[in-house]
């Protein structure tokens, strides 16, 4: 009798998930079946549902439940706490796997080359997001001495981050947030938040309902220049073309128009300024210097020679995250990511690299929002099943489950299960009760790991 297909998936956030998904709705997983191990470095799985969605977003993660029902099928097992490139390497995948898809994001900033980027103050927002996150990765304490903050980037991490920054602590409570969190966020000295975007509202990457959402809090005083307010010919078709830069911009145009109000935090979102440097004494920011930008009739934008400092001592950088390179698969530097014809990854030589396939970010960069990951899945699943159909993935050498709980124990890799994310997710609920609030996230991964039972 045939044995199931047997697949691994590196990285436990939606684009695995929603590869598993597509590979239990296959014709393969009703004959001969399906079997697959989710791989994830966190003790918890839900990648940057977890650690990279502001935890005053609870919409976005209400996400977590239909993956839930995902990972509640047999089929699926979770390996939580293992680390692809130090614990599991390609090699001892394919062992034990017909095919190997690898599903792991994107976690660290984009580079910005500007002068002073390296200053004392000076930020990346993926850092930041990770430590207001609970990332039992990064340090507990985070600085929060500036009054007037500037953050690079008109898109929702920008806006994220922004918001963190101006809202009081208090206002987060509700939320997940751990102790060391709010009691840092409670030191914030933040009045003062300035976001910058070189180009204009038509162009801004935010998604209207996390811009509108800015207003809603008692503390944030929204403010746009009504100077700022501009369009050319490609903006204009830009606000044809699409819904929701139309919607974007004519939230913006209200905010420029409206009375300044007396919200104590500050926060102005500025366009048509391009961060040019970072400018620093005795190694610490003191100040932004942009150069402003005009439209140039296409809706991109070229420089006026007018330069402009701003008052601010603490930049956040938030232009994008970047993908961690990969051991043993082809790497695009430029790009951040595998390279593939299809969700099948290729070599230098052009051809594929057998039985291994990629989704999600590490695939096509850290860009669109959650929906756009589940068609990634869906290609990338198919072409596995037609390679499977056609013959062409290898043989793994010891296909049986118990050969992998065999080969961890052997390692000594202490790992987390589907069963003890039910476990940690109680811990952290009844952390959250006696507060009134659904849960407190537990930050350090040796409490991860007790809670987990593993």
């Amino acid at each position: 009798m045939p044995r199931p297909l047997r697949v691994a998936i590196v990285g436990s956030g939606p684009a695995g998930i929603y590869a598993a998904d597509a590979l239990l709705k296959s014709d393969v997983a009703a004959d001969p079946g399906v079997s697959i191990d989710i791989f994830e470095r966190m003790p918890a799985p839900f990648g940057l549902i977890r650690y990279g969605v502001a935890p005053d977003h609870p919409r976005i993660k209400g996400i977590i439940t239909a993956l839930h029902q995902v990972l509640d099928k047999p089929q699926i097992r979770l390996f939580g706490n293992v680390d692809y490139g130090t614990d599991v390497h390609l090699d001892d995948l394919r062992a034990f796997y017909d095919g190997v898809i690898f599903a792991t994001g994107a976690t660290a900033d984009r580079a910005l080359p500007i002068p002073g980027i390296d200053l004392d103050g000076s930020y990346g927002a993926a850092d930041f997001v990770s430590w207001y996150d609970g990332h039992p990765d990064v340090p507990r304490t985070w600085p929060l001495e500036a009054e007037k903050v500037a953050v690079l980037g008109v898109g929702n991490v920008a806006l994220d981050v922004a918001r963190i920054l101006a809202k009081t602590a208090d206002e987060l409570l509700p939320t997940e947030i751990p102790p060391n969190v709010y009691e840092g966020l409670k030191a914030n000295k933040a009045m003062e938040i300035h976001v910058f975007g070189r180009r204009g509202p038509a162009q801004a990457k935010f998604s209207p309902m996390e811009l509108r959402e800015l207003d809603h809090s008692p503390s944030i005083e929204v403010i746009v220049d009504p100077e700022d307010i501009d369009y050319d010919d490609g903006s204009i078709a830009t606000r044809r073309g699409n819904k929701q830069a139309d919607m974007v911009a004519k939230t913006l145009e209200n905010w420029a128009i409206r009375d300044v109000g007396d919200r104590p935090h500050k926060l102005f979102l500025h366009f048509f300024e391009s961060p040019t440097e970072i400018l620093g004494e005795d190694g610490k920011v003191v100040g932004l210097r942009t150069e402003r930008t005009a439209l140039d009739g296409t809706g991109n934008v070229k420089g006026t020679g007018e330069f402009k400092d701003w008052d601010v001592t603490a930049v956040y950088r938030a232009v994008g995250y970047l993908s961690d390179k990969l051991p043993k698969l082809p790497w695009d530097i430029d790009s951040g990511t595998v390279p593939d014809e299809g969700g099948r990854v290729v070599q230098e030589t052009g051809e594929h690299l057998p039985s291994t396939y990629v989704t999600g970010w590490i695939r096509r960069g850290p860009v669109g929002l959650i929906g756009h990951t589940k068609g990634d899945a869906n290609e990338t699943v198919a072409n596995l099943l037609a390679d499977y159909a056609g013959g062409r993935l290898g043989t793994p050498a010891s296909p049986a489950p118990e050969a992998v709980d065999a080969f961890l124990a052997e390692r000594g890799i202490r790992h987390t299960t589907w069963d003890g994310w039910y476990r940690l997710d109680a811990a952290e609920k009844a952390l959250g009760e006696p507060q009134g609030r659904e849960r407190v996230k537990i930050v350090e991964r040796e409490d991860m790991l007790r809670e987990s039972g593993a």
